[in-house]
């Protein structure tokens, strides 16, 4: 790499009067605007704008160098628990790319934009049926707001029977942290249920939690451990006795593919995560999809608009009574939207039935591979992902003195390896834990690349410690000071 632009800020390689572009020489027309360039280009402020000076070139190279220093599921292996980080096919990239759907406006007539309103509806009519629901909105922005959204549409129902005491939502102690946090933004308060040394809901803890100023219980399953929770009818049994709704977190839905819905469970509501079960690209913040589904008869509580079908074979948008209202502009991220209907098409009902049990498959290879280098705490089948607490004992794992090599260690070292790391230090249920998920569209070949590479840092954990508490070595940007990072944050460039 040109070690000009090496890990340099653009306005570090500004220089005074270097250009990129040339515009046409001003022309005064007496009211101080150019008539030789538009008049909306023409800045008015005195102060000139502080910006970087530098060609064409030079900006080239520098991008094309930052992304190169990128790690992303097309540049390699990306084993992040709790995310299924899939491959995204390309082909997703190209329909949704389509003039005839990337030129749409939103506010075109309906007899414009039949096509799109069809997409929208068929892909809530699958969505149904892989979660075995009565039916979907595809409106909210991502999961985390599919996520309030779902919870907003149980305080609709419950507000909607004048039951305005059932204030309280039941999360257990292994939820992903966005299920407190989407709760309290919604109002709620959260009430934690404990988990048994299994990994799964406690039903004896959960009991006395129960009472008629519960809203309902998040829960996804398999959990975030990984392992599947059996014991969901009976939870549901209890919860809906109580007048409480059941919600679905669809973070690991991808392993239930072809197996099991959450609808058959009990689950009243859920939201899907296009981009970890439907292979759309994760967003970095934006943009993503988060559709939510309901069970028959709490259809009028999900947001406008909806798409709906004619009798006579077309479709239009429509607004209910009793909808909770609207949580987005139209109809969400749409271009996200077609790329999940793509890969629908694509894999179809027999191509998807695949997914889930080869993502089970590679997870359990990883696994039983590395649990004589790695502490597994809770043996047996697991799902789509597991979670390791650190190293072993024998090759220098002490979750009681930081000298020895931690489970941040074995991150950073990972990285000269050129693997992405593994989610860290989540779960909170253990102290050094390390969470992988290979998902379905991983090769052997790659998980064996992975695996060997996981025991190498073991065994040189074991015979040079400090070479891998110094890691990583390689990689532009060598070991932080994560804790300064966070709380020392800089964001602006200080010439």
């Amino acid at each position: 790499m040109n070690n000009i632009f090496y890990g340099k800020l653009i306005f570090e390689l500004s220089r005074e009067g270097r250009v990129g572009y040339q515009l046409p020489e001003p022309v005064a027309d007496g009211k101080g605007i150019s008539e030789s360039l538009p008049a909306a280009l023409v800045r008015d402020e005195a102060e000139p704008l502080c910006l970087p000076q530098a060609d064409e070139q030079t900006v080239a190279r520098h991008y094309t160098n930052m992304s190169n220093n990128n790690f992303g599921v097309d540049t390699g292996f990306y084993p992040f628990g709790s995310c299924t980080m899939k491959y995204n096919p390309k082909i997703n990239e190209e329909v949704a790319a389509l003039p005839a759907f990337a030129t749409l406006h939103p506010a075109q007539p309906e007899a414009t934009v039949q096509g799109a309103l069809q997409l929208y509806w068929e892909e809530q009519r699958m969505l149904s049926e892989v979660a075995g629901l009565s039916e979907f909105t595809l409106n909210p922005y991502a999961g985390a707001h599919g996520e309030l959204t779902g919870l907003m549409t149980i305080r609709a129902y419950h507000r909607s029977r004048g039951d305005e005491k059932r204030t309280k939502i039941i999360v257990p102690d292994s939820a992903h942290g966005t299920n407190p946090a989407s709760a309290a933004v919604c109002g709620l308060q959260i009430v934690e249920v404990k988990s048994t040394e299994r990994g799964t809901v406690d039903l004896e803890a959960l009991k006395p939690l129960l009472g008629d100023d519960i809203a309902g219980m998040m829960m996804t399953n398999p959990n975030t451990l990984g392992i599947f929770e059996t014991e969901i009818p009976e939870i549901a049994r209890l919860v809906h006795e109580c007048g409480g709704l059941m919600y679905y977190d669809g973070a690991n839905l991808n392993p239930m593919l072809g197996v099991c819905r959450p609808g058959d469970m009990g689950f009243d509501v859920m939201h899907i995560n296009l981009h970890k079960t439907f292979s759309t690209p994760h967003g970095g913040g934006g943009p993503g999809d988060g559709p939510v589904g309901v069970r028959k008869g709490l259809e009028q509580f999900l947001p406008d608009p909806h798409v709906v079908r004619r009798e006579d074979g077309t479709f239009a948008l429509e607004c209910r009574d009793g909808s909770l209202g609207s949580v987005s502009t139209f109809l969400g991220n749409y271009g996200i939207i077609v790329r999940a209907y793509a890969y629908l098409l694509a894999l179809g009902r027999d191509g998807l039935a695949q997914a889930g049990p080869l993502s089970v498959l590679n997870a359990n290879y990883i696994k039983d591979q590395l649990k004589s280098h790695y502490l597994l705490p809770i043996d047996g089948l697991c799902k789509h992902e597991f979670v390791f607490d650190g190293l072993r004992p024998e090759y220098g794992g002490d979750h009681h003195d930081d000298s020895h090599v931690t489970t941040l260690d074995v991150a950073k070292r990972l990285l000269d390896l050129g693997f992405h790391a593994p989610t860290i230090y989540f779960p909170l249920l253990f102290h050094e834990a390390l969470m992988i998920e290979p998902t379905e569209t991983e090769s052997k070949d790659t998980l064996d690349s992975f695996i060997a590479a996981m025991k190498q840092i073991a065994e040189e954990a074991k015979s040079d410690p400090q070479s891998v508490k110094a890691a990583p070595h390689h990689t532009p940007v060598r070991r932080l000071d994560d804790v300064k990072a966070v709380k020392d944050a800089i964001f602006t460039y200080q010439g």
